[in-house]
């Protein structure tokens, strides 16, 4: 499955000084870069060969901070996670007995804007990647996806026919980008300018791990059921 979960689209985001005019306006994407060529990430101070830069490319900005702002768990969509099983024969009598291995897959989410700002552990993504890492039954985001599994025994009615179903529990992390840069106060040839600030949202989705077994990844939490339907 292609790295990424299920990640919120960024709506507009505008410069937070109340002096702020259009011309001072940025897109989530325009923020982003800025956030990349900044001087300070998340109280790391940077070069410019961080991000691929020359030393006459300069940063973009003074600092840039990944600021969480809400953390939350919530059901994710259920999905068939076995193939059936049929107990459809016409001179059938009695409850079919089987045993059913089921099993399902859900993505690891990483971050709106790192995938293409930033791979490997460092720069943005490893400031996104550390606040998720904070939470209790969380993968590191270079995981691609993981799994839940079992194998069940059920009867199946006469007349019916058998699946399983999978609801796996996830989290979401939401915060922004904080991008910052300081007043100048001028000099004989420079204007002094006002410290600007910008931000760009970041959601993050993942499923919630359960610890395990000697140090092997965890399996997703959720819920299983049986679901019948008739032939």
């Amino acid at each position: 499955m292609a790295i990424g979960a299920a990640l919120a689209t960024g709506g507009a985001v505008i410069a937070l000084l109340p002096s702020a005019n259009a011309a001072e306006e940025k897109t989530p994407d325009q923020i982003m870069s800025m956030c990349e060529r900044s001087a300070v990430v998340n109280g790391k101070q940077r070069s410019v060969s961080d991000f691929g830069g020359a030393f006459a490319d300069g940063f973009q900005a003074d600092n840039c901070d990944f600021v969480e702002t809400n953390f939350e768990t919530f059901d994710g969509p259920t999905e068939k996670s076995s193939i059936d099983f049929p107990n459809c024969e016409p001179n059938a009598t009695e409850p079919a007995k089987v045993s059913i291995s089921w099993s399902a897959s859900t993505a690891q989410g990483q971050g709106k804007y790192t995938v293409t700002q930033q791979g490997g552990g460092g720069g943005l993504f490893g400031a996104l990647s550390g606040s998720w890492l904070k939470h209790k039954g969380t993968l590191d985001m270079t995981t691609k996806s993981a799994s839940a599994g079992d194998t069940e025994e059920r009867e199946v009615p006469v007349g019916k026919v058998l699946h399983m179903e999978f609801t796996p529990k996830m989290q979401r992390m939401t915060g922004e980008w904080r991008v910052r840069i300081d007043a100048d106060p001028g000099s004989f040839a420079v204007n002094p300018s006002p410290e600007k600030n910008f931000t760009a949202p970041e959601v993050v989705e993942g499923p919630v791990v359960l610890p395990g077994a000697a140090g092997a990844p965890g399996l997703v939490d959720g819920t299983s059921k049986a679901v019948l339907e008739d032939c």
